[in-house]
């Protein structure tokens, strides 16, 4: 029940947060030049001016910016994130066909690159100091200091345009027409590059964060009260060290969550994935405002929830924590 109760609370909370996020990002978006029928009206060639104002005024671009802000407020608490005029299909269902790409990559990188770097850092910081521990600094030093899109040209001339064994864009091979286990192989095949080259930089972060956190938690009390009744090596590192030693790691996850959605525009551009992130530029470049305030709000949701998660993980790492 209190953990219930906590949920709901956090999830009231929340409410304000996101409403906050849509606001300030509908104005922002209505004070750049241009909107939807300016975009479309380019595409055309051009058009009359009174069927340009007809058009305008079909698509509710007439009425004043708050009036506008006030319509779509409406319809988002209705659940109707309205009608994208580019994609010519509700907004939900626009979102709905991307979502999943974005979120497989999402979670392939962060799950690897977290998985990776939390071993690799600990595996540093028992052998600080040494030639294992500076080679893994390092390299950690030269995946941070490189640019995602740098990163993921390397990958491609290496893979693709070298090597031949991994196909340079795409989610799948859409002439195979395969099925079943198949196509679900041919889906990881294409997401492997994106992956790699959106988690090696991420992969740095938890590796240093994790070295530092365990070489700090290793200096204090409880681990040499441990050591000193016999604890063995193993369960000095996995019972102890390591439990406390997660718990920044995974506050850096937690918040990492909306940096990874921002990355993931320029990954999608580059690799042709039909995602959100590939989508959201799109819509910056249609000025899509429906499909693009729709990305925002659902990108909001998803942080909240995965604070929620992390908050419920540091608790259940560090029984110290209430939830409150």
């Amino acid at each position: 029940m209190s953990l219930l109760l906590y949920l709901l609370r956090r999830l009231l909370q929340a409410l304000p947060v996101i409403l906050l996020i849509i606001v300030g990002s509908f104005l922002l978006i209505k004070l750049a030049p241009g909107d939807t029928v300016d975009a479309l009206v380019g595409d055309m060639g051009g058009a009359d001016p009174a069927f340009v104002a007809r058009l305008r005024q079909e698509y509710g671009l007439d009425q004043p910016v708050l009036v506008q802000l006030w319509r779509y407020l409406v319809k988002l608490a209705q659940l109707d994130l309205g009608w994208s005029y580019v994609y010519e299909q509700p907004v939900t269902q626009v979102l709905a066909s991307r979502l999943w790409v974005t979120l497989l990559l999402m979670l392939g990188a962060l799950s690897s690159a977290f998985v990776v770097g939390v071993a690799l850092g600990a595996f540093a910081a028992r052998r600080a100091y040494s030639a294992a521990d500076n080679i893994i600094s390092t390299l950690g030093l030269v995946f941070y200091a490189m640019p995602s899109f740098f990163l993921a040209l390397l990958l491609v001339l290496l893979f693709s345009v070298k090597l031949n064994w991994l196909p340079v864009g795409g989610i799948r091979d859409i002439g195979a027409f395969h099925t079943g286990w198949r196509l679900w192989l041919d889906i990881a095949t294409h997401l492997l590059m994106p992956t790699l080259a959106l988690s090696l930089i991420y992969l740095a972060f938890y590796m240093r964060l994790m070295r530092t956190s365990v070489l700090e938690v290793m200096d204090l009390d409880f681990v040499r009260t441990a050591r000193a009744k016999g604890a063995g090596s193993s369960r000095l590192m996995f019972h102890h060290i390591m439990r406390n030693a997660l718990l920044p790691v995974i506050t850096l996850l937690g918040l990492q969550i909306s940096t990874v959605l921002g990355g993931s525009v320029v990954i999608e551009t580059i690799f042709s994935l039909p995602g959100l992130g590939q989508l959201a530029y799109t819509s910056v470049v249609k000025r899509d405002l429906n499909t693009l305030m729709g990305i925002i709000f659902l990108c909001s949701i998803i942080v909240v929830v995965v604070n929620i998660l992390t908050d419920l993980v540091y608790a259940w790492l560090d029984p110290r924590i209430e939830l409150k």
